[in-house]
């Protein structure tokens, strides 16, 4: 498996990202592919849709997950980072399509409330499987409920991402 990155989550259309899913021809099988993130916009009027709301939904099928050490999130100009607060990497909750016609395998991340950390930033989150769950959201061995659920306060760090120092003016 590679290391997880930082999940984006304004990385372009085209982008490709790595997702671990069971191998659909062999479902003993897991493999970690690349997949476009977003649904075909063919059978959506034009628009590719990123996310999917866990409220009042079951996916009992085509479960992957996106491997991340932090998440992006853009509020007006300022960027953050979000990581668990042990450091630990973690995974998003997917579901991934088919590849139709010229449109590549991708994927849709599920999302739920935003927890009291992120809430000041945002209504809504990716819902975050912990490596120790990887296997129960992948098997659909433990009910959805349990898993995509709003993490409790405490569970992130937010950070502002700094561009580095800015020079505010030149000396001469």
């Amino acid at each position: 498996m590679s290391t997880p990155t930082p999940f984006d989550s304004e990385a372009p259309l085209e982008k490709l990202l790595r997702i671990i899913r069971r191998n659909p021809d062999d479902m003993q099988e897991l493999e970690m592919v690349e997949a476009r993130w977003g649904s075909n916009p063919r059978f959506s009027d034009g628009t590719s849709f990123r996310f999917v709301r866990a409220e009042g939904k079951t996916f009992p099928k085509q479960r992957c997950l996106v491997p991340a050490s932090e998440f992006h999130m853009t509020v007006g100009d300022k960027q953050y980072r979000v990581k668990l607060d042990d450091g630990n990497f973690f995974y998003l909750a997917a579901v991934w399509e088919p590849a139709i016609a010229e449109w590549p395998l991708s994927f849709r991340v599920i999302t739920v409330a935003a927890n009291p950390e992120v809430s000041r930033y945002q209504d809504r989150h990716g819902a975050i499987i912990l490596r120790r769950q990887r296997m129960q959201w992948l098997d659909n061995s433990v009910p959805e409920s349990d898993l995509l659920e709003t993490p409790p306060a405490r569970t992130f760090i937010v950070e502002e991402i700094t561009r580095g120092p800015r020079q505010k003016a030149l000396a001469l």
